[in-house]
């Protein structure tokens, strides 16, 4: 019989939630969202997941996937959020809401795990298998980090300066938006990225994820690093299959 658990994903403008089979990685519910509350302080977001949870009758297990740094329970940031998150306990504060088992993970890391166990990267998923990088490209860039399918939190490869600027601020999906470059310049800014991941990690495998990974084949071309390169094979969904995934795991 397979397990289900709920994944949230706490997302620049929105909260998407669904049941996730743990064991295919396939969603066993039509993914919903409702929008981030204003402000997004730890109590308004309890609620908002104390509002999902009744709604669906969920007493089962569930993983938050939250966009910023973990440690033991921890946010210790909160770049789209109240900065009354910022060290605040809310691992125990989720927990309160169920006597089953809940996770509290970075979203990026999410991500990965799901595209790791399920998707692009999951020939590495084994404890003898190599390292990867899963990099999503979005309002700014997350990464994840994992060897023989073990993960490395809470890396933030994004902020990595690159000359004058973060990584991010150069090679993020809104960044080809905001300054209007076409696939060529933007393959080759994500390239620089991609460079500096090898030279620092020696990855077997590097999965972009984020919007821009739709367009995989345009900007793929002008990528120069030795490293294997796919696109992230969960889409949106990566985020919340990879939140519900974390409460499968040991803690």
């Amino acid at each position: 019989m397979s397990k289900t658990a709920l994944g949230f994903d706490i997302g620049g403008s929105s909260i998407k939630f669904a049941r996730v089979d743990t064991d295919t990685g396939d969603l066993a519910s039509e993914a919903s969202s409702v929008l981030l509350p204003n402000p997004a302080t730890p109590t308004v977001l309890l609620d908002t997941i104390k509002t999902a949870l009744i709604t669906l009758h969920w007493t089962g297990p569930f993983g938050v996937g939250y966009p910023g740094v973990i440690r033991h329970g921890r946010t210790l940031s909160a770049a789209h959020l109240d900065k009354s998150f910022i060290g605040h306990d809310w691992l125990s504060d989720l927990r309160s809401l169920s006597s089953a088992p809940v996770t509290l993970i970075n979203d990026a890391d999410a991500a990965g795990l799901a595209e790791v166990r399920y998707g692009a990267a999951r020939k590495y998923s084994k404890p003898d298998s190599g390292t990867v990088v899963v990099a999503t490209l979005g309002t700014g860039i997350g990464t994840a980090l994992f060897h023989g399918g073990r993960l490395f939190p809470n890396t933030e490869f994004g902020h990595m300066q690159m000359g004058e600027r973060e990584a991010e601020q150069w090679a993020a999906g809104a960044v080809r938006i905001r300054e209007q470059l076409d696939w060529p310049e933007y393959g080759r800014r994500v390239d620089l990225f991609l460079q500096e991941m090898e030279r620092l990690l020696s990855p077997d495998l590097i999965v972009l994820g984020g919007g821009v990974s739709e367009n995989f084949t345009s900007f793929k071309p002008y990528f120069t690093v030795e490293c294997d390169v796919l696109p992230a094979a969960l889409g949106n969904n990566a985020g919340l299959i990879g939140a519900a995934l974390a409460t499968t795991l040991p803690h």
